[in-house]
C-alpha cells in the first residue's frame, strides 16, 4: 500500500507564510510527478503545482511568483512554500503523487487526506 502524508496547513494570515509538506510511503517503485491540488467549498478541485522527477515545475497562474514547489527525491517527499497568502488561497491543499508501485505496469495517481489552509484578511 502506498500512504501520502500531508503536513504544514494551518491559519495565517493576508501577506503571511506557511510550508506544506507531503511524504509518500509504502510499496513505491519510483515516482513520476508530484503536485498540490486545492479545493475551496463550493468549488472543483484544480492544480497548484506540480514538480516532475527530474525537477521541471508548473504552476498555477494565480500562484506564480509566490509559491515554490520542490521535492526531496530520496525522501519522496515534495514541499510547497506558499509567500504573500492571499484570502483566495483558503482551500483544503490535496497532495499528488503518479507512481508505480511495481518495476512494470503503469503508473496511478495516489493522493494525500488534505491539509486545510485558512487566510485571514
Amino acid at each position: 500500500q502506498v500512504q501520502l502524508v500531508e503536513s504544514g496547513g494551518g491559519l495565517v494570515q493576508a501577506g503571511g507564510s506557511l510550508r506544506l509538506s507531503c511524504a509518500a510511503s509504502g510499496r513505491i517503485f519510483s515516482i513520476n510527478s508530484m503536485g498540490w491540488y486545492r479545493q475551496a467549498p463550493g468549488k472543483q478541485r484544480e492544480s497548484v503545482a506540480a514538480v516532475t522527477s527530474g525537477g521541471s515545475t508548473n504552476y498555477a497562474d494565480s500562484v506564480k511568483g509566490r509559491f515554490a514547489i520542490s521535492r526531496d527525491n530520496a525522501k519522496n517527499t515534495v514541499y510547497l512554500q506558499m509567500n504573500n497568502l492571499k484570502p483566495e488561497d483558503a482551500a483544503v491543499y490535496y497532495c499528488n503523487a503518479e507512481l508505480r508501485t511495481m518495476a512494470w505496469g503503469r503508473a496511478y495517481d495516489y493522493w494525500g487526506q488534505g491539509t486545510q489552509v485558512a487566510v485571514s484578511s
